[in-house]
């Protein structure tokens, strides 16, 4: 099983991710996973942590040179800012954050809640992400994560966008990179019109300026998915529900759909069920042939892949430390006092994309593991060729 952990805290010395089950052989881009990194760290409504932190990774167990020795992976994230021997307790605990009920919980300080609790952990995740995305890429699996919303401003794609995620389904690696770049333009990591972004912009300075606090929903697509990753047999194996479980364990997400998602509980099932068809051409070329006109599933039936590119949305809410801050209480007196205020961003949509993105991508490449899986590289190679001559690849 392709699984991993993470461990450090928010100001200690670095971030660790260890990923356990990664196939041997496989020679691993150090850039792919510092490229992830670096756009966890953009977008519009950072805070000032953006401008100290350069976030790198260093592979420090499970390789040889850079090719993978199927040990485990021990990925580092060395924090610039590290001054947790110095900092002291909160006084009160902020709405909104694990302060109180993890120190009631553990018996301990909020400081050693917060730090761990604290988003910071997702570079960790990234960087196992952006290990994990190579393995599809290699299998011609594409993940691409972007922002749909801010607050109350909507970021629409534009047309071109989609036409490029048809091509992007199609195999396609140039509308990949011209889905990348046109990210790459936009400040808030959408694919929308430079009006647009200039609205959702203003809606964010708005927010700071008033000591507020935004979110906002994210969508991630992923094309060239085989049939059968994920299973019905049981609850816990269903893909669906590993999605929606390393999604929603990231900092700050709220909601999780596939597809339709929330909206398919006001609309009939003739409008929600995609119907399936059978394309002779297609069968002639080595895959079994069966084709949707829709894709309202998502891409996922009965907890499996149908080969339909997988869209998956999350909520994300605003971040909870605020400068005008809410109501909260005194730890030792009890007394009514102002929640305490740490550094943190107005907005941080945009890197919560990259998050989404990287977490899902490492759930799908576990998948791939699960179903194709092997000791080596030559290995899984080898199972996804014969599955690719049996048709089931799409």
């Amino acid at each position: 099983m392709l699984t991993y952990h993470t461990a450090g805290e928010s100001h200690g010395k670095g971030l660790l991710a260890l990923v356990e089950g990664f196939p041997a052989g496989f020679d691993i881009c150090e850039e792919t996973i510092h490229t992830e990194l670096r756009r966890r760290q953009g977008g519009y409504g950072r805070g000032g942590r953006q401008a100290i932190e350069t976030d790198t990774v260093e592979i420090l167990t499970g390789v040889q040179g850079l090719r993978t020795l199927g040990s485990p992976i021990a990925l580092w994230v060395k924090n610039r800012d590290f001054r947790l021997p110095q900092l002291g307790d909160l006084e009160s605990p902020r709405p909104g954050h694990g302060d109180l009920s993890g120190s009631l919980k553990y018996r301990s300080t909020m400081r050693a809640i917060l730090e761990r609790a604290s988003a910071r952990e997702t570079a960790a995740r990234v960087a196992a992400g952006g290990l994990a995305r190579q393995l599809l890429s290699r299998l011609g699996i594409e993940v691409f994560g972007f922002v749909t919303r801010i607050g109350s401003a909507k970021l629409p794609i534009l047309p071109q966008a989609e036409a490029w995620f048809a091509e992007m389904d199609g195999g396609n690696s140039a509308a990949v990179e011209n889905l990348r770049k046109m990210r790459q333009e936009n400040e808030l990591m959408g694919l929308c019109s430079p009006e647009a972004e200039e609205v959702a912009k203003k809606t964010i300075d708005r927010a700071g300026e008033e000591g507020d606090t935004l979110g906002g929903m994210i969508e991630v697509r992923a094309t060239g998915l085989p049939f059968g990753l994920g299973t019905h047999v049981q609850w816990d194996a269903k893909l669906d529900g590993k999605l929606a479980q390393a999604v929603m364990a990231v900092q700050a997400i709220k909601g999780v759909e596939i597809g339709l998602g929330m909206a398919s509980a006001t609309l009939p099932g003739s409008r929600v069920h995609d119907p399936i068809l059978y394309d002779a051409e297609k069968a002639a070329t080595r895959t079994l042939g069966y084709v949707r006109p829709t894709n309202h599933a998502g891409g996922l039936e009965a907890g499996m892949t149908n080969t339909q590119p997988l869209v998956l949305r999350a909520a994300m809410k605003p971040i909870a430390t605020l400068k005008k801050a809410l109501a909260s209480v005194h730890r030792q007196t009890h007394e009514p006092v102002s929640a305490s205020w740490e550094r943190s961003d107005v907005c941080a949509v945009s890197a919560a994309s990259v998050v989404v993105e990287n977490v899902v991508a490492f759930a799908l490449a576990a998948a791939v593991m699960e179903k194709f899986g092997g000791d080596s590289w030559e290995e899984v190679q080898t199972h996804w060729e014969m599955c690719q001559k049996m048709g089931i690849l799409g």
